[in-house]
């Protein structure tokens, strides 16, 4: 998804200086004022919204310009979960709607440029250290190729970040609206529950923060307990501190299920090069997914198992990461836009 809001580009002078930059999901809108120059963007100043708590975008990154340093920005690049369709942004979980148009009049931009939300975020892989990401599966062979960017939050994310001689071209992807699949035996009975509601159950019903909620629920019915409304929090909260056995199921099925479906969108996408597991709740229970079954699920794939042992999968730290893919992703797009200014 590329949609540009613009009088015109930035010449190469403006790019190098300050730019916008947000990471907007369902939840929170992530915030920051980006260095342009240098070899890689640099975060100045950051901050983070709950996007309910706002009547809009707009005023979100209004809020932080008049907050600080920015008086001089007039560049900005939004990565957001969803498609752009004309002026706006079709995302079902987004708590209002999105007109880059209206959003860059406000501001009083020169251009705002939206990309997918974690087509962001595969953009700034690149950027990764290692100190900022966390092994969940390791491999004493990795092998070359697409990575696969994937994460559970208010929806299910992902995309595919393909390396070239001339850079990392993206590829963006729906693969939270595509249909669960179960392998065990109680994940069969959990599919016939959710289908009583419709009849196409997407990944992120499932595996995203909502979804955990949703598994709750589910198991509640299929063990005759008594159902309570528990946030995503509130299921991951008690299943860590091991204070509700329920909770400690769901999460557990939750992470099985998640390596699962990943394994098969590697399969997929083709995706030898490795996997990122970035923000939503995964963070919150990394000491729990480690002791999961999510690796034994991610390789358990009949014949292909030999090949997803030399997958790589890492969870990403990074909290500023959709900010600096946004920014980068940006400064991408300039860059091709010169090159193509400079062969007419």
């Amino acid at each position: 998804m590329v949609q540009v809001a613009s009088r015109h580009i930035a010449d190469t002078a403006q790019a190098d200086g300050l730019l916008l930059a947000a990471d907007v999901g369902g939840t929170y809108a992530r915030v920051g004022l980006v260095q342009a120059g240098g070899a890689t963007p640099a975060v100045r100043r950051y901050h983070k919204y709950r996007c309910a708590e706002y009547p809009g975008l707009g005023a979100i990154l209004k809020h932080f310009i008049d907050g600080g340093d920015s008086s001089r920005v007039v560049h900005g690049a939004i990565a957001c979960a969803g498609y752009a369709l004309d002026d706006a942004v079709i995302n079902t979980n987004l708590p209002w709607k999105v007109s880059l148009t209206a959003i860059r009049r406000e501001l009083g931009l020169d251009d705002l440029m939206l990309v997918n939300d974690f087509t962001a975020i595969a953009y700034a892989t690149s950027y990764v250290a290692a100190q900022e990401v966390t092994p969940i599966a390791t491999s004493t062979q990795p092998l070359d190729g697409p990575v696969l960017v994937v994460g559970p939050g208010t929806g299910l994310g992902a995309a595919v970040r393909i390396p070239g001689a001339q850079g990392s071209t993206i590829l963006s992807t729906e693969a939270g609206q595509a249909a669960l699949t179960p392998t065990t035996e109680l994940e069969v009975r959990i599919l016939e529950r959710l289908l009583r509601n419709g009849s196409h159950v997407p990944l992120e019903q499932v595996l995203s923060g909502p979804g955990l909620a949703n598994l709750y629920g589910v198991l509640a019915e299929l063990r005759g307990a008594a159902r309570r409304s528990l946030s995503p929090n509130e299921v991951t909260a008690a299943a860590v501190e091991q204070v509700d056995p329920l909770a400690r199921e769901a999460l557990g099925v939750f992470c099985g299920w998640l390596g699962s479906a990943i394994g098969n969108l590697v399969l997929v996408y083709g995706a030898q090069g490795g996997v990122f597991l970035a923000g939503g709740i995964l963070p919150q229970i990394k000491d729990f997914l480690l002791q999961s079954d999510f690796v034994a699920r991610f390789r358990d794939k009949g014949a292909m198992r030999a090949l997803l042992e030399r997958v790589p999968v890492n969870l990403i730290e990074h909290g500023q990461l959709g900010v600096l893919g946004a920014a980068g992703w940006y400064l991408e797009q300039h860059r091709a836009h010169d090159a193509s200014e400079k062969n007419r």
